[in-house]
């Protein structure tokens, strides 16, 4: 009886080679870009204590309540969870290393994030982040600068059309007159919310203005605007920051119901937003958090930051063209006939240590076979080692591509010896006549 066959877990999917080359090339994009902002990269566990996203997110949260993966360690009783975002991992490893100990950080990171959810486009169980953490930075000048960080990211990637949304949420005392009038609004109303808003009205109301609710709607909008509650520190933080992005030519769109769906968060909150996949509308979001790193037992300092869902984001760059060819080789390696297998893999080795990419064949095949291979395999040059060529102590090079500095379908015999040399100004295309 033939062995049941093995599928993996909904909504956690595998990158396939063609898909993980598209993935290198972004990661490759998203580390220069961040380097040149000034941001070092950290790598946290995708397993946390779960009291540090309890505490930090909030436990009346969508995250928290619905959608975290717990467990209990069966070795020493633990309550762990896999991350769901990755802020809380960020700042507990800031606050546990002591990493402001000798001034404020910019950070970044890349990595995958776990929720039990529906799957559907953009949305999995299974999903990739990619954010950036400004900690110990209280000022404007600081959140115009990681919304630019987007800007600058989407140009990058030749992406157009998304709509920045921005908002202030305040500070504490503001947020609590707001909070209290929340409650009074929707009480007055409480006939018209459904059943989580109704559990939500006293624990946490702010998330009762992110409901998707068509019937709730109308209450939502006559609600009290949190913004219209700022005082002068933070009505002039916001203010600035509007200046800022003006300054910087970035329009945002003022959004007095973005909240964000997390606890930590205040004054400033954004998103980065799009129509073109499809429910799924925001590929970046952020904003301040300067309570959470005291919040997660550190010494109070203020913070900012953004995380950009890689899915989503990858969706668009598709949409706009691509990344290019993606892991094609500079060579691919053809041998057959008595002791050329020895030769070319010797060859390519050669070829490595110059910094030339090689995808030596292997498993035998005609020619014929593996000429096809190596067109099939995208690389520009082909080096062929046949018997006649190793018993003269040379190669073949011939040129797979039209176009490839003119010479596509060209050939020329070089020494062996000099493969390196000779495969190195062709790719540069450049010949023995230049």
């Amino acid at each position: 009886m033939a062995a049941q066959k093995l599928a993996g877990v909904k909504g956690m999917n595998d990158l396939l080679p063609q898909t993980s080359a598209r993935w290198q090339r972004f990661e490759e994009i998203v580390a220069s870009w961040a380097r040149s902002y000034g941001y070092s990269q950290i790598r946290t566990p995708i397993v946390e204590p779960t009291p540090l996203f309890a505490r930090g997110l909030g436990t009346v949260t969508d995250i928290v309540e619905k959608e975290m993966y717990s467990f209990r360690d069966a070795l020493n009783g633990e309550e762990l969870t896999l991350r769901p975002e990755g802020t809380a991992g960020v700042v507990r490893a800031v606050i546990e290393h002591n990493l402001l100990y000798d001034g404020p950080r910019r950070l970044w990171y890349l990595g995958p994030m776990f929720r039990h959810e529906r799957p559907q486009r953009g949305r999995y169980r299974q999903f990739h982040q990619v954010g950036v953490e400004a900690l110990g930075y209280g000022g404007p000048e600081v959140d115009a600068e990681v919304i630019a960080m987007g800007q600058r990211l989407w140009d990058d990637l030749g992406i157009e059309g998304l709509q920045l949304q921005i908002n202030s949420i305040g500070d504490a005392p503001e947020r609590a007159r707001h909070r209290q009038d929340l409650i009074d609004h929707f009480e007055k109303h409480a006939e018209l919310l459904d059943e989580e808003a109704k559990r939500r009205l006293h624990a946490n109301p702010l998330r009762i203005l992110d409901s998707k609710n068509p019937a709730m709607q109308e209450i939502i909008e006559q609600a009290p605007r949190l913004i219209d509650y700022l005082e002068g520190p933070s009505r002039e933080h916001f203010e600035q920051l509007r200046g800022y992005l003006a300054r910087l030519g970035i329009e945002a769109t003022l959004n007095p119901r973005l909240v964000r769906g997390m606890d930590y968060y205040n004054r400033t909150v954004f998103e980065w937003v799009t129509d073109r996949l499809g429910a799924q509308a925001t590929v970046c979001g952020g904003g301040r958090y300067d309570a959470l790193i005291e919040m997660l037992g550190g010494k109070p300092a203020p913070a900012c930051g953004f995380a950009i869902g890689v899915e989503r984001l990858l969706d668009l760059v598709e949409q706009a063209g691509g990344l290019g060819e993606g892991d094609a080789p500079d060579v691919y390696l053809i041998s057959s006939g008595d002791g050329t297998m020895a030769a070319a893999l010797h060859t390519a080795e050669a070829l490595r240590a110059r910094g030339i990419e090689v995808l030596m064949h292997a498993g035998g095949g005609s020619f014929k076979s593996q000429f096809k291979r190596a067109g099939a395999s995208g690389a520009h040059l082909a080096l062929v080692i046949g018997e006649d060529e190793l018993k003269a102590g040379e190669a073949t090079l011939k040129w797979l591509r039209e176009g490839e500095a003119g010479q596509g379908g060209r050939q020329v015999r070089i020494r062996l010896d000099d493969a390196p040399e000779a495969v190195g100004r062709a790719l540069l295309g450049q010949t023995d006549e230049d």
